[in-house]
């Protein structure tokens, strides 16, 4: 038996111990505790079995805490390391994640098209309803909706769906976007400011890389040509518009 063998040999037992621990505690929710055991590992164990698993796990933890650019370089590492890994799928996804995450929603998309088009992976529903926010966010309202049809008829059981109630009138109605804030405090005051004026305004509220957005907008419309008559009447008030599913 080979020195490097033994080695190996000796270090599963604890590989194996620290590798379960960062799993608890992911699974726990305490992803910083996850990054730090992961990363431990990794600077001692180069040679363990199951690394592939190992720097998914650091990827998703760092996905977890809003460190998009490390989780991206995790999930290219196992992309182009691993190329045999059980991984590979779920790090095409974990990759597009943190693109869409960071607000590229370009690239985001060319991830998730690589499992939509790619041979079958159990991670398709979840690339097809990932598509579909996509194409939402970029504007693509009608490619949005066939994203979410698809999904919806060819995997009508998918918890992706069940998970996901909205996804069944994803892009139903539209409303028209006249700003966005970092402080509740101003979104209100325009609120209320266009409420006064006669608007069906309102406070969407997002958080993104640990940041709340405030977005103001006005409206729920069945109709895209409603939606174009609001925003019309909106700028010519001088308010900057946007339309959103």
């Amino acid at each position: 038996m080979t020195l490097l063998a033994v080695m190996v040999l000796l270090a599963s037992p604890v590989y194996c111990l620290d590798l379960e621990r960062a799993k608890i505690y992911y699974l726990s929710g305490d992803y910083n505790a996850s990054i730090n055991e992961c990363e431990k590992i990794l600077v001692r164990s180069g040679y363990s079995p199951d690394i592939d698993q190992l720097y998914y796990l650091a990827g998703m933890s760092y996905l977890k805490t809003g460190n998009y650019l490390r989780a991206s370089d995790i999930f290219e590492i196992i992309l182009k390391e691993f190329k045999g890994s059980r991984f590979q799928d779920e790090a095409v996804l974990g990759l597009g994640d943190a693109y869409f995450l960071k607000g590229d929603y370009d690239k985001a998309g060319i991830q998730y098209k690589k499992i939509i088009t790619g041979p079958y992976s159990k991670l398709r529903p979840q690339a097809y309803y990932r598509m579909s926010q996509v194409a939402f966010k970029l504007g693509n309202v009608e490619e949005g909706k066939d994203y979410a049809q698809r999904l919806k008829q060819e995997y009508p059981l998918n918890t992706e769906i069940a998970l996901n109630q909205e996804i069944c009138s994803l892009g139903d109605d539209y409303t028209v976007q006249v700003g966005a804030f970092a402080s509740f405090q101003n979104a209100n005051n325009l609120t209320q400011k266009l409420v006064q004026k006669g608007y069906p305004a309102f406070i969407e509220e997002s958080a993104i890389q640990g940041k709340n957005t405030y977005r103001v907008r006005v409206g729920r419309l069945r109709q895209r040509q409603e939606a174009l008559a609001l925003e019309s009447k909106l700028a010519q008030e001088g308010y900057p518009t946007k339309i959103c599913p």
